[in-house]
This record gives C-alpha cells, sequence and structure tokens, in this order.
C-alpha cells in the first residue's frame, strides 16, 4: 500500500489478463500522440498488437522474458514486460500505468519490481529506453538512479518506436550497485 491508501497487486500475466492489457496499451498511446502523429501512433498501435500484446505469453517466450500486471480492486491498472538483452541484461518494455492510477507510486512500485525481477533471473543489468514525450517516464528512471547510454531520433517505425522524428533517450542501471552508493554518486558536489 502506497499512497492514497491505495492498493495494488503485481502478479504475473495470465492469458485472461489480454484484452485489459490491450485496452490499456491503446489508452496511453491515444493519450501521448502528440498533435499531427494521430495517424503513426494509430499504425504503431496496430503493429504492436499483433506482434506483441495481442500474444504476450508466447512473444515474452521467444524473447526470454516475462510479463507481470498490476491490479486494483479488480481491474487491471498497470503493466510491463522484460525480455532478455544480452547475456547480462533485461530490458524493460510496456511499463504502463492507468491515467487515474498516476501519482500514487504505482510506476515507482512497478520499476522496482522489475528490477526485483531482473536480479532473480540472474541479469546484473535493466536497460530501457522512452521517448521525449514521457516527461513522468523520463522523470522516473532518473529520479531511480538510471544513467542515460544514449539518445537517438527514431525516423522509421519499429516494434519499440513510433518514429515521425520523435527522441528516444536510452538508460540503464547496474542492479548490483547498492542505493546508498547510487546516492551518494548522484548528489551535486
Amino acid at each position: 500500500m502506497i499512497g492514497n491508501d491505495t492498493k495494488w497487486t503485481i502478479r504475473a500475466f495470465r492469458q485472461s489478463d489480454t484484452e485489459e492489457v490491450a485496452d490499456l496499451f491503446i489508452k496511453v498511446n491515444r493519450l501521448l500522440a502528440p498533435p499531427g502523429m494521430e495517424a503513426a501512433f494509430e499504425a504503431y498501435i496496430q503493429r504492436s498488437l499483433a506482434e506483441e500484446i495481442e500474444r504476450i505469453e508466447d512473444y515474452y517466450s521467444e524473447h526470454k522474458g516475462l510479463f507481470h500486471v498490476a491490479e486494483s480492486e479488480g481491474c487491471l491498472c498497470g503493466m510491463f514486460g522484460l525480455e532478455q538483452s544480452g547475456t547480462d541484461a533485461m530490458e524493460l518494455r510496456r511499463m504502463y500505468v492507468a491515467p487515474q492510477m498516476r501519482g500514487k507510486g504505482l510506476g515507482r512500485t512497478l520499476l522496482a519490481r522489475a528490477e526485483a525481477l531482473t536480479v532473480e533471473v540472474g541479469r546484473a543489468r535493466l536497460v530501457l529506453s522512452t521517448s521525449e514525450i514521457q516527461e513522468a517516464a523520463l522523470a522516473l528512471y532518473r529520479s531511480s538512479g538510471y544513467i542515460l547510454s544514449a539518445e537517438k531520433t527514431a525516423q522509421t517505425e519499429s516494434l519499440k518506436t513510433v518514429g515521425g522524428g520523435l527522441r528516444r533517450f536510452y538508460f540503464e542501471k547496474d542492479l548490483t550497485v547498492s542505493p546508498q552508493h547510487l546516492q551518494s554518486n548522484s548528489k551535486a558536489p
């Protein structure tokens, strides 16, 4: 229980979650679409549904990963996926929080669970990317000890980006470093 007495449960994805996962994915991506990019976001949504979201168990099995959801009062309110990235890392994918649950600590809780699962499967690092339009996500990753490793402009659509010239930020975190060490290194001189 964190903030506003909101309770949620984070658990492994079940096939019966597919429709709610798809609904959350669609809702959040439509809210993210900047003016003039609605068509690009719709194309991205359709591609992602067909290639990943509507086949989560197969997709994450093929990518040596897993998918988790958060529930509150019987409704799906958040989600994230992890897929293998090299020999020592997992990549955080599809971390979304329902609009009505934002600002209550769920995003930070999902991220902490993703980090714990990464360590549980024997990986030392968590890598991720997000776009310039996801300001809350950028703030969360930066405040959680993630280090910017690259910044690129995505011109073409893929399963991981809408394209359209949006800037993407790539972050990583060494999960073998203690939180105290990260805090002491992040303080200004």
